[in-house]
C-alpha cells in the first residue's frame, strides 16, 4: 500500500515538475524571445521595392541570367547589413525586395538596382559636339569589373582626394595592363561614362590600384560605387516598377491590433477548454501555453520573419492545437461512458483520437506546402507560419498533453469522471 501510494504522489509530483517547467520557461523568456525575432515589412515598416529585369538587344533574358541578376540584388543587399531582408523572383522576371526598418530609401534602390559596369579600355574618342567620350569602336575592354576581387572600399591617398581602391583577381593580367600602356593614358568607363583617364606612371605588380575623379567627389558616392563593385555586375538593367514605403507608426498599429485579436482569442479558447473539460481542459491550457512558447522558440532560433499573415496562421493554430485536445477528449468521454474505468478511458481515447488528428493536420500541412511553392511574399509567409504550428502543435497536443493527462490519471489523485468533462451520472466499473 505504501509502494502505492508512493508511486501515485511520485506521478503526481512529475506532473506537477512539467506544468513548473512549461510555466516558469514561459514567464522567464518569452519577452526575450519576442524581441529577438525578426518583424517584416507589414509590422516593422520599411519599403517594398518591386525590379523589371530587361533583356537588351546582346543580351535577351534566359534562365541561368535571371538567376545570376538574383544572385547579384541578394548581393548587394547582403552588403547593406539589413536584417532578414525578404528577396523572391516574381512572374519569371521580376525581383521583389522587402526591407524592413528605417533607413534612407533613395540610397537603398540606388545600392540595389543602378548598374555598377566598370569597363576599362585601352583609347576612346570625344565626341566634340556632345562632348561625351566612348571607347573607340570594336575595341574590347583591357578588364570589367568581373576580374576585380570583392574588397574595394572607400579611401583617400595621400593627397586626401577620393578614391576607390581595386584589386584583381589576377595580379598578372593588372601587371600586364599597366606595362602596356606604361606612360599612356586608361579610360575608365562606368556605366558607359568616363569616370577617370588617368596615365599609368608605374608598373603594378601586386594587382592593387585606385580610381578617382569624376563623379567620386564625395565619401558618399565612393562608398556606393565600392558596395556596388563588391556585389557584382549586374547581367541586365534592373527597371523600378514600384517603390513602397510602409510608415513604421502603420506597422506598430497593426501589430498591436493583432495582438490583442491573438490575445482575446487565446484567453476565450482557454476559457472555453476550462468550462467544458475542467481539469482535463487546464492540461490542455498548460499544453497550448507550451505551444506558444515553442512557436516563439522556433522562430528565434530559425529567424522567420513575421508577418501580420504569418501571426494570423500562429493564432489560427491555436485553435487547431486546441482541436486535437478536443478530439481526444471527446473519444475518451465516449470510452467512460461506455463503462471503462478512467485510466482504460484514457488510454484507449488517445489511440482512437491520434489517426483522426493525424489525418486531419496532415490535409492542413498539404495546403500550406501547396501554398509556400505556388505563393509569394506574404502567402508564403503565411505557408510557412502554418506548417511549423502544425508541427509544433503535434507535439504539444499529441505528446506532451497526452503524457501529462496520463501522469495524471495513473496518480488517481481525481478520478471522477466529472474533472473530466462527463455527466455526473457515469459509472466507472
Amino acid at each position: 500500500m505504501k509502494n502505492r501510494s508512493s508511486r501515485r504522489w511520485g506521478r503526481f509530483g512529475l506532473f506537477f515538475v512539467i506544468i513548473c517547467i512549461v510555466v516558469g520557461l514561459t514567464a522567464g523568456t518569452s519577452m526575450k524571445l519576442w524581441n529577438s525575432i525578426p518583424l517584416g515589412l507589414d509590422l516593422k515598416g520599411g519599403f517594398d521595392l518591386l525590379y523589371q529585369i530587361e533583356p537588351t538587344k546582346d543580351h535577351p533574358l534566359t534562365k541561368e541570367g535571371v538567376q545570376a541578376a538574383l544572385q547579384a540584388v541578394q548581393l548587394r543587399v547582403d552588403s547593406l547589413g539589413v536584417s532578414s531582408p525578404i528577396i523572391e523572383l516574381e512572374d519569371g522576371n521580376r525581383i521583389r525586395v522587402q526591407i524592413a526598418g528605417d533607413f534612407d530609401q533613395n540610397y537603398y534602390q540606388q545600392i540595389i538596382g543602378e548598374q555598377a559596369n566598370l569597363e576599362i579600355y585601352g583609347s576612346a574618342t570625344l565626341n566634340p559636339k556632345t562632348g561625351k567620350w566612348t571607347p573607340a569602336p570594336k575595341q574590347k575592354p583591357l578588364a570589367t569589373g568581373a576580374d576585380l576581387k570583392s574588397n574595394s572600399q572607400w579611401a583617400t591617398d595621400q593627397n586626401g582626394q577620393n578614391v576607390v581602391t581595386l584589386e584583381f583577381k589576377d595580379p598578372a593580367k593588372w601587371e600586364k595592363i599597366t606595362k602596356d600602356y606604361l606612360g599612356k593614358p586608361i579610360y575608365v568607363f562606368l556605366n558607359g561614362n568616363l569616370l577617370t583617364n588617368p596615365v599609368i606612371q608605374s608598373v603594378m605588380y601586386d594587382g592593387k590600384s585606385e580610381i578617382s575623379g569624376g563623379d567620386l567627389n564625395t565619401p558618399e558616392k565612393c562608398e556606393t560605387l565600392a558596395k556596388q563593385l563588391n556585389a557584382g555586375a549586374l547581367p541586365y538593367p534592373l527597371k523600378l516598377v514600384s517603390s513602397t514605403n510602409v510608415g513604421p507608426s502603420l506597422g506598430i498599429a497593426s501589430l498591436k491590433a493583432t495582438m490583442w485579436a491573438g490575445l482575446a482569442a487565446i484567453l476565450l479558447i482557454f476559457l472555453f477548454m476550462l468550462v467544458l473539460y475542467r481539469l482535463a481542459g487546464l492540461i490542455a491550457d498548460i499544453a497550448l501555453v507550451a505551444y506558444l512558447y515553442l512557436i516563439l522558440l522556433t522562430f528565434a532560433g530559425l529567424h522567420v520573419v513575421l508577418t501580420l499573415p504569418g501571426l494570423a496562421a500562429l493564432v489560427l493554430g491555436v485553435g487547431m492545437a486546441v482541436d486535437a485536445n478536443i478530439i481526444t477528449y471527446e473519444r475518451i468521454k465516449d470510452e467512460m461512458r461506455n463503462g471503462k474505468s478512467l485510466q482504460s478511458s484514457v488510454i484507449a481515447g488517445n489511440k482512437r483520437a491520434l489517426r483522426a488528428i493525424i489525418d486531419s493536420n496532415a490535409t492542413t500541412f498539404i495546403a500550406g506546402a501547396v501554398m509556400y511553392w505556388f505563393g509569394q511574399a506574404d502567402i508564403r509567409g503565411f505557408a510557412i507560419s502554418l506548417m511549423l504550428s502544425i508541427v509544433i502543435s503535434l507535439l504539444t497536443a499529441v505528446l506532451l498533453s497526452r503524457a501529462m493527462l496520463l501522469l495524471f490519471t495513473k496518480s488517481n489523485v481525481v478520478n471522477h469522471p466529472w474533472w473530466y468533462g462527463v455527466g455526473k451520472g457515469v459509472v466507472q466499473k
